[in-house]
């Protein structure tokens, strides 16, 4: 089969990399699953969080640019991120972040889902969405208790000048389904139970491009589930004259990328071969690993980054 499986993860830029680890797995209670440098840019590090395998569909990942430009809100811009967790768990969320110090939005109802919203250290804007429980693990080692525990993405929203080409686009090229539809907000769904992704458009024609930097999401990928799929999505996306990007190695998944005609930066990424190739399972995100054509830079790219603290976290 070479339908969209889901979600495969979602990728933003942010500032301060140990800022970055102590929220996403202190607060949020996600695990730390691979600690990379960015391929394309060497000395700068690639953090993936996800449960406790780092399975595809729970995976958010950053790139922190210590000191660098800040981003702009506009069209054209992954606007939010959405994270499932179970029914009645946002009663939890709310005590936490207040222990925290940390201000939040809602609950409120949205297509029929309570969220919550709030504000990473970066300015992403992050949501909790209930949804029914999902069959996945959390991060065991986190102190959030597994009925409230994050249990994956739920889904992105994307800011757009107008809806009917990107919605187009979603269901007639990617095999998105459309779920509810409005002149300012619209949901379609990709993905079967457990594995159900959304994408919220939001029409804002008023506001100027966003420009993508520090505190800006950088793109959202899509799963499949093997090469062959990824070759056939490829193929296709090239017969449609998408703008699609040749297949790249990423060490842990393959990939292709284009833009859908809002503007948005979409990733096709393969399930395999997943974080554990290079990691034992308990291990993972412990050390910081490089793919096999950047082992010779190893001391120069090492003493070029930023020094991070990383806690074993047991599973």
């Amino acid at each position: 089969m070479n339908t969209l499986l889901g979600i495969h993860h979602v990728t933003a830029i942010v500032d301060d990399p140990q800022e970055n680890i102590d929220f996403y797995t202190d607060i949020l209670g996600l695990r730390l699953v691979k600690q990379t440098v960015n391929f394309d840019d060497p000395y700068t590090y690639h953090l993936y969080y996800g449960d406790d395998q780092g399975q595809p569909g729970t995976i958010v990942t950053f790139f922190p640019w210590p000191g660098g430009r800040r981003g702009s809100r506009g069209v054209g811009q992954i606007s939010a991120i959405a994270f499932a967790v179970p029914t009645g768990a946002l009663a939890f969320w709310q005590e936490r972040l207040t222990t925290n110090d940390m201000r939040f939005g809602g609950p409120q109802e949205r297509f029929g889902a309570a969220v919550l919203s709030l504000y990473d250290p970066a300015g992403l804007l992050l949501e909790l969405v209930e949804q029914p429980a999902r069959d996945r693990g959390s991060a065991h080692s986190s102190d959030v208790p597994p009925e409230a525990a994050i249990q994956g993405l739920f889904g992105v929203t994307l800011t757009v000048a107008q809806v009917a080409p990107t919605a187009a686009f979603l269901t007639d090229r990617l095999g998105f389904l459309p779920i509810a539809g409005g002149l300012e907000q619209a949901r379609y769904a990709i993905g079967a139970g457990a594995d159900t992704a959304f994408v919220d458009l939001v029409v804002r024609p008023d506001v100027p491009r966003g420009e993508i930097a520090a505190g800006s999401v950088h793109h959202v990928a899509w799963r499949v589930a093997n090469d062959t799929a990824q070759e056939f999505w490829q193929q296709e996306l090239t017969r449609q004259e998408a703008g699609v990007t040749e297949i790249r190695d990423r060490q842990y998944f393959r990939s292709i990328y284009f833009r859908e005609p809002g503007g948005v930066l979409f990733e096709i990424a393969t399930d395999l071969p997943g974080f554990a190739i290079d990691e034992a399972p308990a291990e993972l995100g412990t050390h910081l690993m490089l793919p096999p054509w950047l082992e010779p830079q190893r001391s120069d790219i090492e003493r070029r980054l930023p020094s991070i603290r990383v806690a074993r976290q047991d599973v």
